[in-house]
C-alpha cells in the first residue's frame, strides 16, 4: 500500500509541476458551448470527477441545445487559479472559500468574480511529525508548515483566522513566515519521510488520511474547529462576463454539479471508484471508500458556513468589502439551494 501511495504522490507531483503555472495556459475567449474548468488535487474535487466521469455537462448541454466542448485542467494552488481566471485563460476555477473571497473582494466593480457552487464540506487537518507540537502555541520559527499557497490559500487563511483568535487580530500573520508553498502530494511525501525541513502540513483529503497512517504524524487542528462545524472546503467560481454571456452553458454546468452531488450521495462507494478512474489513481479502493464515507464529509453544492470566512477575513482586514450574506458572493443560480 505504501508503494502505491508513493507512486501516486510522485506521479501527481510531476503533474503539478507541469501545470501549476498559469502562464502555461493560453488565453482564449470562449463562446457559448465551450467551457474550460480547472481543479486541484484531492477528494475535495470528487463532484467534478463525477461530472467528468459521467459526462454530465455534455448531457445537460444537449438539453440546452448545445454540444458543449469541455476542457479540464489541473493547477496546484489558488494563486495560479486566480491568475488564470483573471487572464481569461480559464472559464471556471476551483479553490477554497478564502481565495475565492479574495478575488471577489478585489474584482468588485470590474470582473465581478463570484462563486458558482460549493464542492462540499470536509475538514482539513493541520498535521505535524514534531512530537513537541500539540497546539498552535507550540510552533516556533524552526518549524515549517507546508500549504498549497502560502499566505493566501484556504489552509493559510483558515490558519490566520485561528491565529487571530489565539494571539490577537494584529498577529494573524504570525505563521506566514514559517509557511512554505507546496502541492499536497509533495507536502505529504515530505511529512511522511521526516527528512526535510517541512515538519507540518495543513492537509486535505485524501492526503491527511495517508499521513495519519504513519505513527510519527498527529493532528494539531481541524478546520472544523475554526469554523464551528461542517463548512465548505472548495468552491467553483467565475467572472460575471462568463456567467452573463454563456447562460445555457452555465445552466448546464450548474445542473451537472447538482446531479453529481446526488450521484455521490446515492452510492458513495461507486463515487470512490469514479475518483480512481478519473484521477488515474493507484490508491487502494478501500482507502478511498473509507474517506468518501467519512461522516465528517458532506458532498453538496450548497455552501455551509462560507459567510464565517467572509466576516472573519473582513474583521482582520484581509477583505476590504463587507458581505451582508453568502448571497453577496454567489451567483443567483445558487440561491435555489440552502446556504450559509
Amino acid at each position: 500500500m505504501k508503494k502505491a501511495i508513493r507512486g501516486w504522490i510522485n506521479r501527481h507531483a510531476a503533474r503539478a509541476a507541469i501545470v501549476s503555472s498559469a502562464a502555461l495556459l493560453a488565453c482564449t475567449a470562449h463562446a457559448e458551448g465551450k467551457i474550460s474548468i480547472a481543479q486541484q488535487f484531492g477528494i475535495g474535487y470528487l463532484i467534478l470527477d463525477v461530472v467528468q466521469d459521467q459526462h454530465l455537462i455534455e448531457k445537460y448541454g444537449k438539453q440546452e441545445g448545445l454540444d458543449i466542448k469541455v476542457e479540464w485542467r489541473t493547477i496546484s494552488g489558488a494563486t495560479g487559479m486566480n491568475e488564470a481566471l483573471l487572464a481569461g485563460a480559464l472559464d471556471v476555477v476551483s479553490a477554497g472559500v478564502p481565495p475565492m473571497l479574495t478575488v471577489w473582494d478585489r474584482t468588485r466593480g470590474r470582473q465581478n468574480v463570484k462563486a458558482i457552487a460549493s464542492l462540499g464540506s470536509m475538514p482539513n487537518y493541520l498535521l505535524t511529525n514534531n512530537p513537541r507540537v500539540r497546539t498552535l502555541k507550540d510552533f516556533t520559527d524552526k518549524d515549517r508548515i507546508a500549504v498549497p499557497a502560502a499566505g493566501v490559500g484556504f489552509q493559510s487563511r483558515t490558519l490566520q483566522i485561528e491565529t487571530a483568535r489565539v494571539f490577537g487580530d494584529s498577529d494573524y500573520k504570525r505563521f506566514d513566515a514559517i509557511s512554505v508553498s507546496l502541492p499536497h502530494p509533495d507536502a505529504t511525501a515530505e511529512l511522511i519521510s521526516g527528512h526535510t525541513e517541512v515538519d507540518a502540513h495543513y492537509s486535505s483529503p485524501p492526503f491527511q488520511y495517508q499521513e495519519l497512517e504513519h505513527p510519527n504524524v498527529h493532528k494539531v487542528l481541524s478546520s472544523y474547529d475554526t469554523l464551528g462545524g461542517k463548512a465548505t472546503f472548495n468552491v467553483l467560481y467565475t467572472t460575471q462576463k462568463f456567467h452573463d454571456e454563456n447562460p445555457r452553458t452555465y445552466r448546464a454546468f450548474y445542473h451537472a454539479l447538482v446531479e453529481a452531488a446526488r450521484i455521490i450521495n446515492s452510492d458513495r462507494n461507486a463515487a470512490a471508484a469514479a475518483y480512481l478512474r478519473v484521477e488515474h489513481s493507484t490508491l487502494p479502493l478501500p482507502l478511498v471508500q473509507k474517506i468518501v464515507n467519512d461522516p465528517e464529509i458532506e458532498f453538496t453544492v450548497s455552501p455551509q458556513r462560507s459567510f464565517i470566512y467572509a466576516s472573519e477575513l473582513n474583521r482582520i482586514g484581509v477583505l476590504k468589502n463587507k458581505a451582508a450574506s453568502w448571497k453577496d458572493f454567489f451567483f443567483p443560480e445558487a440561491y435555489a439551494e440552502p446556504g450559509s
